[in-house]
């Protein structure tokens, strides 16, 4: 699914784009600091966000709640069965730092298909296109 999403970077108009890629328990507040927008990815444990990608939000959160305001973000969740728990999880922690959402979260449950692989580069590219000026 992460090499699906990364797919939808290589389209026309999305040259200048720079993409980094952080592992959720390594990234560092100052990494996502530098960020213009993010794009999450994240099973869905137990109807909720992985421990990793919680981890993540708690470092980030109070030194980025004021200096992150307003940036796009996506999401996808991967599930065995249901990942509507996962997804309001991660919401409700980007409605806290009042970051955008500018694509609806593309959910997964077993294995991706086509048109998944297609939903979650089309989602990359989307924020992607909405962190240029």
């Amino acid at each position: 699914m992460h090499e699906a999403a990364l797919d939808g970077l290589h389209q026309e108009g999305l040259e200048e784009v720079e993409v980094v890629v952080r592992n959720a328990l390594t990234c560092s507040p100052v990494e996502a600091l530098e960020a213009d927008g993010y794009l999450f990815g994240t099973p869905a444990n137990l109807g909720y966000m992985s421990g990793a990608l919680k981890h993540f939000f708690d470092q980030l959160y109070y030194v980025g709640l004021d200096a992150t305001r307003g940036r796009p973000y996506g999401l996808w969740v991967h599930g065995d069965n249901d990942a509507t728990g996962c997804v309001r999880s991660v919401d409700k922690v980007a409605d806290a730092l009042q970051w955008r959402k500018v694509a609806e979260p593309v959910t997964v449950t077993g294995s991706p298909d086509a048109a998944a692989r297609q939903a979650l580069s089309d989602l990359a590219a989307t924020v992607a296109v909405s962190c240029q000026p």
